[in-house]
């Protein structure tokens, strides 16, 4: 491991340490038990093709980059860290970052599928947040269903030659919005609302989260080109390997 490689591992652990121990949490991953089993295994069924795929991803890029596999460990603890952290909502709910759109970006969608569901399994076991039941659940809204889109917006961005930065501001930002957009689809078909159904129950949990949510997003999404300028810096030549400073990421994933 190169001199570089080693503060960038010395720089993560810092930043896991300082802002990685949280407080045990119910937040807007889905509890465990709050789904009945049914869509628990609906859920967990609709990540197995993602998960495949990001297996296969990450194998290829792994293989023609190595020295990349740092930067994967960076992504995979900058999600696992602000996906930790809670902020309080209304009526008791809690809301908190998502982290992946960073992976998203650097490694593709289905690479974060793989990041995403270890990060959510540790937080499960180690820190009450979310649950092992609803983990296919919280898989597809924050793993999968988040980057995909977060992945779309940047090379969408990219492609009308917008500013870089900007690009990964607005994947980031949005990316976390389209994930808590999933999750509260998840809870109104779980739970329709007695007066007006699935709609209403979609409306109160969208409008809930929103209040909070909204201003996280955009939080994350500075956040995550403040790192991304970190990486440019020090991981230049990581980077190049996969296809940032070209405008997508490695093999064009």
């Amino acid at each position: 491991m190169s001199l570089k490689q080693r503060k960038l591992v010395v720089l993560a652990g810092a930043f896991a340490l300082a802002f990685g121990i949280a407080p045990v949490a119910n937040a807007m991953h889905i509890m465990e038990g709050y789904l009945a089993p049914t869509y628990c295994i609906i859920w967990g069924v609709l990540c197995v093709p993602f998960l495949v795929a990001g297996f296969f991803s990450i194998k290829k890029t792994l293989a023609e980059h190595r020295k990349v596999l740092v930067i994967l460990a960076i992504a995979g603890a900058f999600a696992f860290v602000l996906s930790s952290l809670k902020i309080p909502s209304v009526t008791g709910s809690s809301s908190h970052p998502t982290g992946t759109g960073l992976g998203a970006i650097l490694f593709g969608p289905s690479a974060m599928s793989i990041i995403g569901i270890i990060v959510l399994l540790f937080q499960a076991i180690l820190l009450a947040h979310g649950g092992l039941t609803t983990l296919g659940a919280n898989t597809f809204s924050m793993a999968i269903a988040g980057p995909f889109l977060a992945f779309g917006i940047y090379k969408l961005c990219r492609k009308f030659n917008v500013n870089k930065l900007v690009s990964v501001f607005l994947a980031a930002c949005l990316g976390d919005l389209f994930t808590y957009m999933i999750t509260s689809f998840q809870l109104a078909i779980a739970y329709p609302s007695e007066v007006g159904g699935f709609m209403a129950s979609l409306t109160k949990f969208m409008g809930i989260f929103a209040v909070t949510q909204v201003p996280l997003a955009i939080i994350e999404g500075i956040i995550t080109a403040v790192v991304m300028i970190g990486l440019e810096s020090y991981a230049k030549s990581e980077l190049t390997d996969l296809g940032y400073f070209k405008g997508g990421v490695v093999n064009g994933r």
